[in-house]
């Protein structure tokens, strides 16, 4: 099965994401409800960690897929699909809005390593379209020191999203 056929199988049944996104969003309002000021305590903090991970996966593909499409396939906006890219974008906001009603994001669990995460898939897109765009022929009309530092600037950023990402503090 490829990416494309899962995204067909899925357009094909939309009542499940649609399903899926809705209840991660209702969960986080319920718990905040029922943990009010109880969020950092030991069941409500893994249940926490658990939606922002259910929520955060989906969104950050979400992100990925539309990025990628509109730069490198050059998509139109108009032919974004709902469910798949703009769904989890929407669920994943309003999941990290309602936890953060009860408990501030940098004490949820695995939280910062998700914001390394996304850091680090957008230094990678921003690399490969920046080689993409040009095609390594613009690098002779730049000086050479730019490349140099264009390329220094985009390691540091990657670096700092990985150790966000995969170390502990």
């Amino acid at each position: 099965m490829t990416l494309g056929e899962l995204f067909t199988l899925l357009a094909a049944n939309p009542i499940i994401l649609a399903g899926y996104y809705l209840v991660i969003p209702l969960t986080a309002l319920l718990a905040g409800i029922l943990g009010r000021k109880e969020g950092e305590e030991i069941p409500w903090n893994y249940l926490y960690s658990l939606l922002v991970y259910l929520a955060a996966v989906p969104g950050i593909f979400g992100i990925v897929l539309s990025v990628y499409f509109w730069l490198f396939e050059k998509r139109s906006i108009l032919e974004t699909d709902m469910y798949i890219q703009v769904l989890p974008i929407i669920s994943m906001a309003l999941t990290f809005w309602l936890i953060r009603w009860n408990i501030p994001l940098e004490k949820v669990r695995g939280f910062g390593k998700l914001a390394g995460l996304l850091m680090m898939i957008f230094v990678v897109l921003l690399l490969m379209w920046m080689i993409e765009r040009t095609h390594i022929i613009a690098f002779t009309y730049l000086p050479f020191y730019w490349v140099i530092l264009i390329l220094v600037v985009l390691l540091v950023v990657f670096r700092f999203g990985w150790s966000r990402a995969f170390e502990g503090r």
